[in-house]
């Protein structure tokens, strides 16, 4: 195991992020917190000072405390995490972002002729419960990550009909006991919405509906899984809707004992007819300047499809 990869701890506050190697293009890797860890006044006054202007007078905005430092807490994880992989070259609060014309965040680099900065890629997701960023070089990425717990306010079948697909709504209700099918309602949910932010396009552009995720033991399309533990997920567009595609593939994970969590990574087009490597990840559980825990390989982290054992 590489050495940046080991835990890092602090005794409390400072100003010192672990730099980390950049993920190499078949890897993704994966940083999370719990707000309800961060509890120190003056490490939450000390985010605010890393935010932009702009993040700052939105924050100070939301009357509510706890949606408050929720917010503060996702900028921070995404400045922090970012500025990791500069070399000390970039800090967290110099970071600028600019979204694309559906929304999606990306970083706005400013060039210099001394340094090259990385092509890196991002994305962000959010619960009440745990914020996550997920990081790849060169391939888009989306993320998503659910409560495992997470209720739904309507039935799970008359939801999956007016959202899914009808192949994915015939899946769900091979389960007679409603709270698996729940359960693997939300599995499902995470890897479509990873799914359209990856595309970067936003739902309105890329409706539920308009996609199907296959769960498959092997190549043959006659071979349905039982559940999601079982397989290989596969991507399948339905009809002619511009700006979909299939060169996608997926991660699923168990992440802190109380998480689904799905990826989404690009896969690269000029490999053609060759099955894609299991992606690689790294996750890391963070309190941005206070300590760093790399997790995978520990019961925080259990693969449920599409990922490599390294």
């Amino acid at each position: 195991m590489q050495a940046n990869f080991l835990a890092r701890r602090f005794c409390g506050p400072s100003t010192s992020l672990a730099p980390v190697v950049l993920p190499s293009p078949r890897e993704t890797h994966f940083w999370y917190l719990l707000p309800d860890e961060v509890h120190n006044e003056s490490l939450l006054k000390q985010y605010m000072t890393v935010l932009s202007p702009c993040e700052r007078d939105y924050v100070i905005c939301i009357k509510e405390d706890d949606l408050k430092k929720k917010a503060i807490l996702a900028r921070v994880l995404v400045r922090t995490t970012l500025a990791r992989y500069t070399g000390s070259e970039v800090s967290p609060q110099s970071l600028k972002f600019r979204k694309n014309i559906f929304g999606k965040p990306e970083i706005l680099w400013q060039l210099d002729k001394k340094w090259n900065p990385p092509l890196l890629h991002f994305n962000i997701s959010h619960t009440s419960s745990l914020i996550a960023c997920g990081v790849t070089t060169i391939a888009q990425i989306g993320i998503d990550v659910e409560e495992k717990q997470r209720k739904t306010k309507n039935n799970v079948a008359a939801f999956a009909r007016r959202y899914f697909s009808p192949q994915e709504t015939e899946y769900l209700n091979t389960f007679s006991d409603p709270e698996k099918q729940r359960e693997e309602f939300i599995k499902l949910w995470t890897l479509k919405e990873a799914y359209v932010k990856a595309l970067g396009r936003g739902f309105s552009a890329a409706p539920f509906k308009t996609f199907n995720i296959q769960l498959k033991t092997d190549g043959c399309r006659k071979n349905q899984a039982k559940s999601f533990s079982d397989a290989k997920v596969v991507l399948e567009t339905l009809g002619d809707h511009p700006g979909l595609t299939t060169n996608w593939q997926f991660a699923h994970f168990q992440l802190a004992g109380s998480h689904y969590a799905a990826i989404c990574v690009e896969t690269d087009t000029s490999i053609h007819n060759k099955e894609p490597d299991l992606l690689r990840l790294q996750v890391w559980k963070t309190i941005p300047f206070v300590e760093d825990e790399y997790v995978s390989g520990t019961n925080a982290v259990m693969p449920i499809s599409g990922l490599s054992g390294d």
